[in-house]
């Protein structure tokens, strides 16, 4: 939809303007003065007004005028008669010129504005303003009202206590209007005096400026605005778009004073760009000469310090000095461009530089620069070259000579050392390998040596400015290889002589080691032996701990032999360095053993061996006694741990197999228990042997099988199946009464309860359960089952004891009289229909059996039944189980 159409639809949507709130004489009021006034704005430049707006355009020639005023426009020539049907054909005219505009005029006839309709012609006239005041207002794509909203918006947005969110309520305060003179003609209005709680102040100061210095008639009444709720939108509107009218033409002679600005600035720019283009090349181009010159000097150095230090103030020239200036050639570039084409947009001649300077100019310097560079880099670089080799032929003579002389720093003192002299076999033998290993060396290092003096000659063939320093320290290292090699051959013969004696004296360290260290073992195993800590629990192994000990004792003779010829061998060590005055530092280097050290253990062993005799005979008579506590413990647990098993297998009996009446079986019962509280005294006595047993720390009793714990958990496991089974009797007891049991079925459960607990556990598992109902007339499928199972067994633990099974068989009983009832009367209210619905049954039977038998009917309803209805062969099934009926 293109723009005009947009506008269109708004204008329709505007056309059908709410009637019935012209009716307000408030908003009549407002619009009457402010349409009155926009019309004199208009009427005015054809030197005429109107006083009534519905009276002054009812025969159509100023509301004629008006359009042409309006819209620049020729009408069709007017009508001049008197008669109304001249008026009405006027009127008709200038509401086509509307209609050809695109305006859908809704509701308006040429009659009611000649009728002098005042709500008639006041739309009439709101709608000459939308389509020729309003409609061509756009903001940002926005048009009419809206672009009529959003540039009031987007004028007053700086303003304080200003929020334009609409044509009515938004204005009352005035400080709107003010905004907009403020934001145009800032020196008509000061802003900043004026309270947003002085309504009246604002708006007539904004209506008398506007009229006065904008030509913007009074179209509005400032006690009307205030004193009205919600002001006429249409009013305020028509009036606010007379100041974007009103602004709109300076805003456009600003533009164009602006653009022109523009221009001149962009002259002004465009010539600065030529001046510092010139003053730059300029700059540039003395840079370029005055750096070639330095560029072109090849003076050579006599050392490579002073080259180096060329090298390095040509880096510092290609780090530092040079990149400012290949930005500054870049940037002359750029400039260049720049200004060429901003004069070329500016239909300005091209800019021609100074001669010389043109960058052409400038590129051909600076190929020369760099040319310049090339050829003194490549310079510096070959002179290096030439300094660099001879500088590392005498560094290699230094780098050589320092390693070599490292290496034979403090080689001539060790091979003076006298160390072979204290030195053990070992040690001897290892001086001596160490000894190879540096002849190898020394050999390794003989073309090092003569690789010093052929560097020195060539440096001398050279003349090496320093050759003086190098031959004299040439010399020193010749001389100290001769010496070094006299040395090292005096120093094998000393070691090779020493080695040989030391061999002898070896032999005999090695044997005194062999024989020293099992001895030293032995006597620390048996200091450790007799010295440790024993815990026996019993007399056998007391027995056995005084047999081993006196086995030990017979070995002590041979012992001290063996250590005797131990020392021997070490005093002929003794006297051989005496004889041959070996001046041996260290011990054995066999072993730390000394004869000191196991003279030492020889007689702690001896000072251990009565103390063990001691603590062996006390623990004897420690275990004898504990015995004595074992044996007296053990002949009475021996006594109550049967009588208690005994008991138990007897109340297990009782329980299976009762006989007579359940109140002479609870008599019975009750006996017994007392009989067997009774035995408690000799269980406490048990306790007391026990207390005794542990009080000596006796873990164990081969003369029993039956523990402490043993005999309490049996007791409590006896007092607790006594009191079970009595409380079960008292159940059944009670079930018997409550349910009305005889006694001959109370026999018969307790018979087959009995027949099918295998185990003779006391209790039933689901199979064997499932037997004993199948064997007492049961016939039930698997859901049946579970059902009685989660009866009989709500825990899962997949056990039934006899009381619950008693409970079930009662309950059972009890129903099955109660569904016989419930099915006779079934039978009676279903009829023929063989069903029956819930609420007949809740109807005709009483609720406890109605209930009952709803719910005992539910889980068997499948989808082939009747809706909502029970029927006859399931609820059969439901009450009576799976069976034949």
């Amino acid at each position: 939809m293109d723009h005009y159409d947009s506008q269109n639809n708004y204008m329709q949507q505007e056309d059908d303007w709410d009637r019935d709130l012209l009716l307000d004489p408030a908003w009549e009021k407002q619009q009457r003065k402010t349409f009155t006034a926009w019309c004199n704005s208009h009427l005015r430049k054809a030197g005429t007004q109107i006083e009534n707006i519905d009276e002054d355009f009812r025969d159509g020639l100023k509301l004629m005028l008006l359009l042409e005023v309006i819209s620049g426009e020729r009408l069709a020539k007017p009508e001049r008669g008197k008669m109304r049907v001249h008026k009405i054909s006027n009127v008709n005219k200038a509401l086509d010129f509307i209609a050809s505009k695109g305006v859908k005029l809704v509701s308006i006839g040429a009659e009611e504005i000649v009728d002098g309709n005042a709500k008639m012609t006041l739309g009439m006239i709101w709608t000459i303003i939308l389509r020729f005041a309003i409609q061509d207002i756009s903001v940002e794509e926005t048009s009419a009202k809206e672009g009529l909203l959003l540039w009031c918006q987007r004028k007053t947005a700086p303003y304080k206590n200003v929020n334009i969110q609409n044509f009515h309520i938004s204005w009352k305060d005035g400080l709107g209007f003010c905004a907009l003179i403020h934001r145009h003609r800032p020196e008509l209005i000061d802003y900043g005096k004026l309270r947003k709680d002085d309504p009246l102040t604002n708006l007539n100061t904004a209506f008398d400026v506007a009229e006065r210095y904008l030509d913007i008639p009074k179209m509005l009444d400032a006690e009307d605005i205030v004193g009205t709720a919600r002001p006429d939108e249409k009013a305020i509107m028509t009036y606010v778009s007379s100041f974007y009218h009103a602004f709109s033409g300076a805003q456009k002679a600003e533009t164009a004073a602006n653009r022109i600005c523009k221009v001149l600035a962009v002259n002004q720019e465009n010539e600065q760009l030529m001046e510092d283009y010139e003053k730059l090349a300029s700059d540039l181009l003395e840079w370029i000469r005055r750096t070639i010159p330095w560029l072109e000097n090849r003076a050579p150095e006599n050392t490579m310090q002073a080259m180096q230090q060329k090298l390095e103030d040509f880096r510092d020239y290609r780090r530092l000095h040079k990149p400012p200036k290949v930005q500054e050639k870049c940037q002359l570039e750029i400039n260049f461009n720049t200004l060429q084409t901003k004069l070329r947009l500016s239909n300005r001649p091209a800019f021609m530089p100074s001669e010389g300077k043109m960058v052409s100019d400038i590129n051909n310097a600076w190929g020369g620069l760099e040319q310049a560079e090339k050829g003194y880099e490549e310079w510096m670089l070959n002179e290096i070259r030439r300094l660099e080799r001879l500088d590392h032929l005498a560094e290699k003579f230094r780098q050589k000579a320092s390693i070599h002389e490292a290496w034979t720093d403090g080689k001539e003192a060790m091979l003076q050392k006298k160390d072979y002299e204290t030195a053990s076999l070992s040690d001897i033998k290892a001086l001596l390998k160490k000894h190879e290993a540096f002849e190898s060396d020394l050999a390794a290092h003989q073309d090092r040596v003569e690789q010093i003096a052929a560097i020195a000659q060539e440096l001398n063939e050279l003349d090496y400015y320093d050759s003086q320093t190098v031959n004299a320290r040439c010399q020193r290292i010749c001389d100290q290889w001769d010496n070094l090699g006299a040395l090292t051959q005096q120093r094998r013969e000393a070691l090779e002589r020493t080695e040989k004696l030391l061999e002898t004296i070896d032999q005999l360290y090695l044997e005194y080691a062999k024989r020293a260290a099992p001895f030293n073992n032995w006597m620390e195993g048996a200091m450790e032996d007799l010295q440790d800590t024993f815990i026996v629990h019993t007399i056998e192994e007391i027995q056995g701990l005084t047999t081993a000990h006196e086995q030990f004792k017979a070995t002590l003779p041979e012992a001290d032999k063996e250590r005797q010829a131990i020392l021997g061998i070490q005093n002929e060590i003794s006297k051989i360095m005496q004889t041959y005055h070996v001046n041996m530092s260290g011990s054995n280097p066999y072993t730390s053993i000394t004869p000191q050290e196991i003279n030492n253990k020889w007689d702690h062993v001896r000072q251990l061996v009565p103390r063990r005799d001691q603590a062996l005979t006390e623990e004897h008579a420690r275990q004898q006694q504990n015995e004595r506590l074992r044996k007296q413990f053990a002949a009475q647990a021996n006594v109550i741990g049967p009588w208690i098993q005994t008991k138990m297998q007897e109340i297990g009996r009782i329980a299976i197999e009762m006989h007579g009446t359940l109140e002479d079986q609870l008599n019975n019962l009750r006996q017994y228990e007392k009989s067997i509280v009774n035995y408690k005294p000799k269980i406490d006595q048990l306790e007391s042997d026990h207390q005794q047993i542990q009080e000596a720390l006796i873990f164990d009793n081969k003369h029993t099988n039956y523990t402490m714990e043993h005999i309490r958990v049996g007791w409590e496991q006896l007092l607790t199946t006594i009191a079970r089974t009595i409380n079960e009797v008292e159940n059944q007891v009670l079930t018997r009464d409550a349910k009305g049991i005889s006694q001959e079925q109370m026999n018969e459960f307790r018979n087959s309860f009995s027949h099918f607990d295998r185990k003779k556990s006391g209790f039933l598992e689901s199979d064997d359960f499932r037997a004993c109902l199948i064997s007492m007339g049961y016939n039930m499928g698997e859901a049946e089952f579970a059902r009685i199972m989660s009866i009989v067994d709500p825990n899962r633990l997949g056990l039934v004891t006899f009381q619950a099974f008693i409970d079930f068989m009662s309950r059972e009983t009890a129903d099955t009289d109660t569904a016989d009832q419930v099915m006779a009367s079934f039978k009676i209210l279903a009829g023929d229909k063989n069903y029956i619905t819930a609420d007949e049954l809740r109807r005709e039977l009483p609720p406890d059996q109605a209930e009952y038998c709803i719910a005992r009917m539910a889980p068997y309803l499948g989808p082939d039944a009747v809706p909502g209805a029970l029927d006859y062969m399931s609820f059969s099934t439901a009450l009576y189980g799976e069976s034949d009926l």
